[in-house]
């Protein structure tokens, strides 16, 4: 075990940095519930003359218990919003306007009964009129892009299901075997994968043609038109065995040339464009792209941005002394610059940088989160924006200045006050600087001492940040302090601190958080008598380690977490992952056992756990939580195992929703509140 994981932590002093963050106009106090009434909005299409945005929005029907998504339309300035699409009970998403904005393509299943019903491209006329989908496609449609001339369509569409040898009507309905013979074989809100492949196909508007534009037996995404619209560019892995790493780089087919091998543009061994559109400079000569950081450094390398030449050669790397994660990236119009989103300390913004590289100039910085740029048009540019206590909204983004666009929160949210929530500094066992937030209900009274749970975020490589957060809001509308903390391992930091948790699970991190936790104790905000911690996902997995190394903790929650991680070899999603960082548990059996100490070690738990998990999870499968709780159970220590049937790694159905932030509030108010 890392030496001294279990001793507790000294107090540490530190400063604390107060920023002043904008809050809703004075209201009632909210309440835990009340966090369920967000609406989500996502996918910013803006039209080509720069006049709308069209977006994605998701309600909940609590009557239904489902959720539904619908696109919304409005004028770039925040007039009009209305909504564009309404079936009942259907739902679309993935709006885009073809190039001369007379129509609108969305994604949706709508008209099909079947469990599996197959997403299908629709397009919608503007100037009135239904929806039609585009027919003769064999299998789901799960990305698009339009040509620069709007009379073709790049589609991604995953193979049809293969039809059963001797199935009939009589039999089609009956379970058949899973055969697997793939390296890695499942996946989160999937299951077990079989061997159907998204493949980059072309359709032709006039005549309703389909085409293959590339060979071979691999997965493609992210498409994108030349502006000529003679050729496509998209990301793949392309590798011997594209199971066993993210080793995705950018490639281009050719329309002249359809079901050819494409030509490969990048070829760094890491994931390039991973989870970013390839961009095409105005003149077809450049591609910028995401770079990918080195396969062993899995999800802790920083991700650069880069350019190339559209027929191959040395990418640029631009942003390398930036030192922090890029994505997004656009050129300008007249291609005299590429903007893109930066991750940092706390905060997502706008930046823009010279083709030929130079400095990284910030277009728009503050206290909030950006998402999801589009590209320009009539010189503007629409994203989401959040803050700590306001979702995801659609801004426009034009002469250097944002302006709200949609407004689906805006009424709930004008009733309500959560609290302050205060940047934080402070320092580690081992002096590393640490950031962090820290969140003060409406109640709280400076010399009084508060009830305080320290959320931790997944990942590990994620962060806090200036956006919506509801595990942390829910929880700050429940009366208490929470701290959320950016210990080592976490991104926005640069690369040398998140790498310092690599393959180091609850060793530094746990340090980092366990100071946080000391800074507050020490000042007077947080109850040393009254203190939970808890976490989803990684978050989950640090909240174990962290009551396995110190006892103080009164209550904990641990969400969809694992702590003997030898159960999730061959069992959850991560296997190359796995791999990449830790090697198999046979060639390193001590790294291995090192980072399942809360299991093997669980007799250093005392603290009353409820752990939670989703009962069809691959990402962190239902056996690691089982194990936890049979552990402490043995042992007599309080502990309580909820699962959600059907529910993978993130819960979605509305009634499990609502039941998991009572019973996690539950948990803890009947442990830290008198």
């Amino acid at each position: 075990m890392p030496e001294g994981i279990f001793v507790k932590l000294k107090s540490v002093v530190a400063a604390i940095v107060s920023l002043a963050v904008s809050v809703p106009a004075l209201g009632r106090p909210a309440e835990p519930a009340d966090v369920l009434k967000q609406i989500s909005v996502s996918e910013p299409a803006i039209s080509p003359d720069g006049a709308t945005v069209a977006y994605t929005v998701r309600t909940t029907d609590w009557d239904e218990d489902r959720n539904t998504s619908h696109i919304w339309i409005a004028s770039i300035n925040g007039e009009n919003e209305r909504q564009l699409t309404s079936r009942d009970g259907e739902s679309e998403t993935s709006p885009k306007f073809s190039p001369d904005g007379s129509q609108l393509g969305f994604l949706s299943s709508r008209g099909d009964d079947e469990d599996e019903a197959p997403t299908r491209l629709w397009l919608l006329p503007m100037a009135g009129g239904e929806a039609r989908p585009l027919e003769s496609i064999e299998g789901s449609v799960s990305d698009y892009a339009w040509s620069p001339d709007g009379s073709k369509l790049a589609l991604i569409v995953q193979d049809p299901k293969p039809e059963v040898e001797g199935e009939d009507e009589e039999t089609k309905d009956r379970p058949q075997p899973i055969v697997i013979d793939r390296y890695r074989f499942k996946e989160d809100n999937t299951g077990f994968l079989d061997n159907r492949r998204e493949r980059l196909w072309l359709y032709d508007l006039a005549t309703g043609s389909l085409e293959r534009l590339t060979d071979g037996d691999f997965d493609e995404a992210y498409p994108s038109f030349s502006p000529d619209g003679s050729e496509i560019a998209f990301v793949s892995n392309r590798g011997a065995d594209p199971d066993r790493d993210s080793n995705t780089d950018v490639f281009v087919a050719s329309l002249a040339a359809p079901a050819t091998t494409p030509r490969q543009v990048t070829t760094f061994e890491g994931a390039d464009s991973e989870n970013s559109y390839p961009a095409w400079s105005p003149d077809g000569e450049y591609i910028a792209y995401v770079h990918g950081a080195e396969l062993s450094k899995v999800w802790y390398g920083v991700t650069p941005l880069a350019v190339v030449d559209a027929d191959g050669g040395t990418p640029t790397i631009l942003t390398a002394p930036l030192d922090r994660n890029v994505q997004d990236p656009l050129w300008t119009e007249d291609g005299s610059a590429i903007r893109f989103i930066v991750e940092d300390d706390g905060r997502q913004y706008l930046a823009e940088i010279d083709p030929a590289g130079g400095d990284v100039r910030q277009l728009a910085f503050g206290d909030y989160t950006l998402w999801s740029p589009t590209e320009m048009a009539g010189g503007a540019m629409a994203m989401l924006r959040s803050s700590n206590f306001a979702p995801y909204e659609v801004y426009s983004f034009s002469d250097g200045a944002l302006t709200k666009v949609s407004a689906q929160n805006d009424s709930w949210l004008a009733d309500i006050e959560f609290g302050t929530v205060e940047r934080t500094v402070f320092n580690s066992e081992d002096g590393t600087e640490v950031h962090g937030f820290t969140y003060l209900p409406t109640d709280f009274a400076d010399g009084t001492a508060h009830p305080t749970v320290l959320n931790l975020h997944g990942g590990p490589a994620a962060q806090f940040d200036h956006s919506w957060d509801p595990e942390t809001l829910y929880q700050l509308a429940a009366g208490y302090v929470v701290l959320t903390p950016n210990p080592r391992g976490s991104t926005g930091r640069g690369e040398e601190f998140a790498m310092a948790s690599h393959s180091r699970w609850g060793d530094l991190d746990v340090e980092d958080v366990l100071a946080a936790v000391d800074q507050a104790v020490a000042q007077g905000i947080s109850d040393p008598d009254a203190l939970g911690v808890s976490g989803w996902s990684y978050g989950g997995m640090l909240t174990n380690y962290v009551i396995a190394s110190d006892t103080r903790f009164k209550a904990a929650v641990s969400g969809s977490s694992i702590s003997n991680i030898f159960t999730g070899f061959g069992h959850d999603q991560y296997i190359r992952d796995y791999i990449a960082e830790i090697g198999t548990p046979w060639e390193n059996f001590e790294g291995w056992l090192a980072i399942s100490y809360p299991f093997f070690e669980n007799q250093r738990i005392v603290t009353p756990t409820m752990f939670i998990v989703g009962g069809a999870d691959v990402n962190v499968p239902t056996i690691a939580s089982e194990q936890m709780y049979q552990a402490l159970k043995h042992r007599g220590i309080e502990t309580q195992l909820v699962i959600y049937p059907g529910e993978y790694h993130g819960i979605s159905r509305p009634s499990f929703r609502r039941d998991r932030i009572t019973r996690w509030i539950g948990w803890l108010d009947s442990h830290l509140k008198d």
